[in-house]
């Protein structure tokens, strides 16, 4: 049953997978950051090929549409802000490479959903790295309790050109600098960012349909959220969680009967639920409060530079903050008000449109298709993200979630195709004489 499900039917199919599953062998090469670009350019043009030499015909949605207009919008601001803020041209090639790193892939991982590459496998191969993730900890666990370097190298790769080292190094631990305690990165460039992984990778086992690889999904993937120690990987755990016992239970009349008197019981003691949210809340900050501080730092100076020096089109690079952040970039930590500050509100309603556009048009089809209902639980967390990271930095490792995201859009729209002409053809058969 495993070798005819999820054995790789197509070229295309064999790529995704092995670039999923070799995760950890990329990240040993610090090739991690570079194999999401090879493997994304490299599909779109062969779908171009096929397209234009081939015949092939691909149906592309209007979700899809939106993310290829936005993100080329965001190359459009970017030219712009760099000719605006007279940044000169090696600059501005410069980061047009690291929009084709970036933004793009957001465009075209979901639009390559047009192919045929089925979810099975990019569940399965999830899964697969959920197993690795449990394999190696001990690993990871000891190298720290016997205190290994931290860091045992940077990949001779990174002299390609990337945000910085540590997306080219290879880490066994870290210490967390507020509370001293350790934390793990292991294949990404930082602790939350192996969250939104964990996060992913539970996605993925949550559609996996042999149980053994969906225990292996399952686990790596609440191991990796624990030991990133990421508040926000947390509450997206839990949203996940709610969010599929809501699809599997909306139809339910016990879920409406158990709501009546939830809602009422919340509306007598709601006072008391707020305050204890809040209390709750501002412990989680208090946890980690030197990163909530750095992290409110970084948004007042993003806005206040934004909205003071360049509201359409803003500055067109990131700039290293002042020692008050720690020198962090101005407006990481955060996709609104990086994007507030490098590409202004133009670049900011390029991602909010086609995001919107993508969440909406799956609501419906969610409720009874398992394939959209996951997609649009990884473009909810998606959403949920870019409160606490930089999306274009990290879209290397979650464009995994982009190609369901696509497949989900082909799907719904193949479901609404079959739904019309049901419809269209149901008149008809009833005036038939009997």
């Amino acid at each position: 049953m495993d070798t005819q499900t999820y054995h790789a039917a197509n070229s295309d199919e064999k790529l995704v997978y092995r670039a999923i599953t070799w995760t950890y062998g990329f990240w040993l090469l610090g090739a991690m950051y570079l194999v999401a670009p090879v493997v994304g350019w490299v599909l779109l043009l062969r779908m171009l090929k096929r397209y234009t030499f081939d015949g092939a015909h691909y149906r592309i949605t209007m979700a899809q549409k939106a993310w290829l207009l936005g993100m080329f919008v965001m190359l459009l601001v970017l030219i712009i802000g760099h000719l605006e803020q007279a940044l000169g041209i090696p600059k501005l090639i410069k980061s047009s490479i690291g929009w084709a790193k970036g933004w793009a892939l957001i465009a075209i991982f979901p639009l390559l959903g047009a192919l045929d590459i089925r979810p099975s496998i990019i569940y399965r191969a999830l899964c697969v790295v959920g197993k690795h993730t449990l394999m190696l900890l001990p690993l990871f666990v000891i190298a720290w309790l016997i205190k290994l370097p931290s860091t045992l190298y940077v990949s001779p790769l990174s002299i390609v050109g990337g945000p910085g080292p540590e997306f080219f190094s290879v880490s066994l631990y870290e210490i967390d600098p507020g509370s001293g305690t350790p934390r793990w990165r292991l294949f990404t460039p930082w602790a939350p960012a192996l969250g939104l992984m964990g996060n992913l990778v539970s996605l993925g086992a949550l559609q996996e349909l042999t149980p053994k690889f969906r225990r292996y999904g399952l686990g790596g993937g609440l191991v990796m959220i624990l030991i990133s120690q990421s508040r926000l990987a947390i509450i997206c755990y839990l949203f996940i969680l709610g969010f599929f016992a809501l699809i599997r239970w909306h139809r339910s009349p016990w879920l409406y009967l158990l709501a009546s008197p939830v809602t009422l019981l919340g509306g007598m003691v709601g006072t008391q639920v707020i305050e204890s949210i809040d209390n709750t809340i501002h412990a989680v900050k208090a946890a980690r409060a030197g990163s909530t501080r750095v992290r409110q730092e970084l948004a007042n100076i993003a806005l206040e530079r934004w909205a003071n020096e360049a509201v359409l089109w803003g500055h067109g690079i990131v700039e290293r903050g002042p020692h008050l952040v720690e020198y962090m970039p101005i407006g990481s930590h955060h996709t609104w008000y990086g994007l507030l500050f490098v590409k202004g509100i133009v670049g900011a309603t390029a991602l909010a449109l086609p995001l919107g556009i993508g969440i909406l048009s799956l609501l419906r089809p969610a409720l009874n298709c398992p394939l959209c209902a996951t997609a649009l639980a990884f473009l909810s967390m998606l959403l949920l993200y870019t409160f606490g990271e930089n999306l274009e930095i990290l879209a290397y490792l979650f464009w995994p979630g982009l190609i369901l995201v696509g497949l989900a859009h082909k799907q719904a729209s193949k479901d609404d195709q079959i739904g019309s002409q049901t419809e269209a053809a149901t008149p008809a058969t009833a005036s038939q004489p009997t």
